[in-house]
């Protein structure tokens, strides 16, 4: 590689994407980031101007590389090394909304059947056949 492009893995690491370089090379391997609208290698050479795409579900990010950058640091220094796409943003905007005002999910049954239910149960499958 020359010195003007870096391992993709490294860069997704020091923008903060992923928190370990193997989580970012296990999400690149797994298809969820491609680079220039192509999947990619954990070793792909990035350069400045490069679009990708990164899937974490359940949110996209479609984003420009700005700088390239070795070194993790600070969220904010990190926020500087790329451009995100305002449609991209929006999206996931929305997507963080609807997530945030539907209804969580959980279990309404009161858990396992107590005794007088389970006899009842049985009552009920004797009288169908």
């Amino acid at each position: 590689m020359t010195e003007n492009s870096i391992r993709l893995d490294k860069w997704l690491w020091a923008a903060r994407f992923f928190k370990t370089r193997a989580i970012a090379t296990q999400a690149i391997t797994a298809g969820r980031v491609d680079v220039n609208d192509m999947p990619a290698k954990p070793a792909k050479a990035l350069a400045v101007g490069d679009r990708l795409r990164v899937h974490k579900p359940p949110y996209a990010f479609l984003i420009r590389v700005l700088v390239l950058s070795e070194q993790r640091g600070p969220a904010k220094q990190a926020a500087t090394l790329y451009e995100e796409d305002p449609e991209g943003k929006a999206a996931r905007e929305r997507l963080a909304h609807q997530l945030r005002i539907a209804p969580t999910p959980a279990f309404d049954g009161k858990g396992r059947p107590t005794k007088r239910d389970r006899r009842d149960l049985e009552r009920l499958r004797d009288n169908d056949d």
